[in-house]
């Protein structure tokens, strides 16, 4: 980050269903403002929201509103985090999660919705594998941007770990206990594998 600069932008990314709605609450919940217009309402797939800025889905065509977010926390589906205008810096935390659970997660909220059609599972997660190692290596590039990457498992294993480690990324000055009662067992569906 720029020595001159006060304050930086903080975006949470990473594909969809990931978990990046439960990190913004758990920011939110540590005490950071979060960027959000509250257009897209919780329900049975996340019902404690879903922390959209529409305005993030014309980042590609129209970044004026990107000034909006310094000093808070704007969530950014992963596929556009390449229209980040350069002018700013980032601090990135990307979630990632078995890709299995979030094929399943997508196919059952899809499902639930009635919009249920289109590429298989082994065709996006291809198409998702591609992606990631494509985003990442581009990533590793930009100095404007410092990403540090939180497994959706962490959270719920050792979720005092993963959230020091998200707290210190941050700065240090979160409330590291808000940040931790806001993560539900309960919520972690889809699992699959040894999650201990």
């Amino acid at each position: 980050m720029d020595s001159h600069r006060q304050s930086y932008i903080t975006v949470v990314s990473g594909l969809p269903r990931s978990g990046t709605s439960l990190m913004m609450q758990v920011l939110e919940a540590g005490g950071m403002p979060i960027l959000c217009d509250g257009i897209r309402r919780a329900d049975i797939h996340n019902p404690c929201g879903y922390y959209e800025y529409e305005k993030v889905k014309t980042l590609a065509r129209d970044r004026s509103w990107i000034g909006d977010a310094e000093g808070k926390v704007v969530k950014i589906v992963s596929m556009h985090l390449y229209n980040l205008p350069p002018d700013h810096c980032y601090r990135v935390i990307f979630m990632t999660r078995r890709m299995d659970e979030i094929l399943t997660s997508q196919s059952v909220m899809l499902d639930k919705l009635g919009k249920k059609n289109g590429p298989d599972d082994a065709q996006m997660a291809r198409h998702y594998e591609k992606h990631l190692v494509k985003l990442k290596e581009w990533l590793d590039q930009q100095k404007h941007i410092k990403v540090m990457y939180c497994s959706y498992q962490s959270l719920f294993k050792d979720p005092s770990a993963a959230l020091t480690t998200v707290r210190n990324f941050l700065g240090g000055t979160l409330n590291a206990e808000r940040m931790g009662s806001v993560i539900d067992p309960g919520l972690y569906r889809e699992r699959t594998g040894d999650h201990g």
